[in-house]
């Protein structure tokens, strides 16, 4: 009933029941008729106030009920299993005191698959199960936003693509998807190898961290994504220096005291932010060619009219997200390999073939040898065999991995670079009994997921075979999953097997010092030191005999 409605009818109700009384109350000229009326008046007004106050308490009663059955719901629920720690900080200290996948393996153990905290202040649900993980990111993404400090959205820029849901989202990652989709890097295989290549050279002879050199290649690459062949040296050369201060204030304390580490960050994205100003200026000026395709031109011509500052912010987030997580695996690759002989030699196999298609590395790379490098012809077709039997082999054809991408999906596996994902109940959520409160964060654990034996045999253990059979569902989230999972992930292959192509068919690497398991978090897991390794360049006679 609308309110109007409401009035007219209250009001109406009220003249009748006044006209009602005065028939009772007034003495009338008629005294027969008027005892009759009065009598027939008052029998009705008792009737209507009677029913009134029935219907007035009924309503009352069931609002109560229905205004009540939420909070009695929730008051029945009841949440999940853990330590809240100390008041504030909670469980923070042990979180930095130790190995964070110990921290949160060991709660796992003691509470399931489902247990709460306090870290950094906030109170936080993990989940450690598949189900878990498709319900938060996938099943029921709409009751869950991206979540990140403060801190860390400040040097990104609150308008980038990761910090937010819904259609601004889905519009931009419709943008950047477009530039780093298969078809749109299939034409640059070419640039992608003229920057690994150097790169490699630049190498040769010496001791290095290659977690922390290993950047430069991400780096790089993604330049070329976002700016084509349109930048000049002198932004490039700007771009670079702002950006690692930016990168090394990310994961610092957020310290706005001046000198401090965070501080120089911001002075240096407000410089990002201007030298970013200065090329869409000049982009502008000289007008972006008709087939442009880098992801700026997509940004800047788009229909969604993005801002100054929403292109900046997107831009930025671009290179944050295929910075330090590309440098990760490929600095696990390289370990992973040096340490099991036998395989660098099955991967060199394989990559030696297409060297020696390309006349010994002198031809470039093809998009077709870039795909050739993920799966792995294991049929003979010339064989003969029946009908039946050669649709079951063409599902193995197409879905038989090569040794290098067993290597990579292991590694993805073993390192689990991103260990977990941050969101926030925008709501009350009710997930298997517990009760994930409004405003807590939650965090799927993909590594405790990676790690777990149910899902995958002897988990510690490094074995690219498992990959020989697809994993169980949502058991496996190298990039993430969802509408949320990394929209760069063809980039970041593209980059690891180019470089792993020239560096196991060029060159030899030992690892320096210590070859234990010791793991750093910076913040992503990587080996100690970031891997100390010597790398030297094959020559072409110790290459012939190593074939011969």
């Amino acid at each position: 009933m609308t309110p109007l409605i409401k009035k007219h009818t209250s009001s109406s109700l009220c003249l009748f029941l006044s006209l009602s009384l005065s028939a009772i109350i007034l003495p009338s000229p008629f005294p027969s008729a008027a005892s009759a009326i009065s009598g027939m008046a008052c029998a009705v007004a008792c009737t209507l106030l009677i029913g009134l106050a029935v219907t007035y308490v009924l309503v009352r009663i069931s609002k109560h009920k229905i205004s009540k059955e939420p909070h009695r719901r929730r008051r029945q629920l009841k949440l999940p299993p853990g330590s809240m720690g100390w008041p504030y900080i909670g469980e923070t200290l042990q979180l930095y005191s130790q190995d964070p996948n110990l921290f949160f393996a060991t709660r796992q153990k003691r509470y399931g698959e489902i247990f709460k905290t306090r870290l950094l202040g906030c109170p936080c649900v993990m989940l450690a199960s598949p189900e878990a993980a498709k319900f938060v990111l996938v099943t029921q993404a709409h009751l869950f936003k991206p979540t990140y400090p403060r801190s860390k959205e400040r040097l990104i820029g609150p308008w980038a693509l990761f910090f937010h849901q819904g259609d601004y989202h889905l519009r931009l990652r419709k943008i950047v998807q477009a530039a780093v989709s298969p078809d749109a890097l299939r034409g640059i295989v070419p640039d992608v190898e003229r920057l690994v290549v150097p790169l490699l050279r630049s190498w040769d002879g010496r001791e290095f961290s290659t977690f922390h050199t290993m950047k430069q290649l991400p780096f790089d690459a993604g330049v070329l994504v976002i700016f084509g062949g349109q930048l000049e040296d002198r932004h490039r050369s700007e771009l670079k220096k702002n950006f690692f201060i930016v990168e090394k204030g990310y994961n610092s304390f957020p310290n706005s005291f001046p000198r401090t580490t965070y501080h120089k960050a911001i002075q240096a994205r407000k410089r990002l932010g201007g030298i970013l100003a200065e090329i869409m200026n000049e982009r502008r000026k000289l007008g972006s060619p008709a087939k442009s395709n880098d992801l700026l031109s997509r940004l800047m011509n788009s229909e969604e009219r993005l801002s100054d500052d929403q292109i900046a912010d997107n831009v930025i987030g671009v290179l944050f997200a295929a910075q330090d997580t590309t440098a990760s695996v490929m600095t696990w690759i390289l370990k992973f390999l040096h340490d099991d002989p036998k395989l660098l030699q099955a991967v060199k196999d394989e990559q030696m073939a297409i060297w020696d298609t390309n006349e010994q590395g002198r031809r470039p790379l093809t998009w077709a040898q870039i795909r050739s490098m993920i799966l792995t012809h294991k049929v003979d077709l010339c064989t003969t065999l029946s009908f039946s039997q050669f649709k079951q082999e063409l599902v193995f054809i197409f879905m038989s991995l090569n040794n290098l991408m067993q290597v990579i999906l292991e590694s993805l596996r073993m390192a689990s670079i991103i260990s977990f994902t941050f969101r926030e109940a925008v709501d009350d959520v009710e997930y298997k009994g517990y009760l994930i409160p409004k405003g807590w964060k939650v965090m799927p654990l993909f590594r405790n997921i990676h790690h777990n034996s149910e899902f995958f045999r002897e988990p510690q253990i490094f074995n690219p075979s498992r990959f020989e059979v697809a994993p169980k569902p949502n058991t496996f989230f190298p990039f993430g999953t969802g509408i949320h999972a990394c929209p760069g992930n063809e980039l970041a292959k593209l980059e690891i097997l180019v470089l792993i192509h020239h560096l196991v068919t060029n060159y030899r690497w030992e690892i320096m010092g210590q070859q234990g398991g010791e793991v750093e978090c910076c913040p992503f897991p990587v080996p100690k030191q970031g891997l100390v390794v010597k790398l030297w360049r094959v020559s072409d006679s110790s290459r012939a005999e190593q074939s011969s």
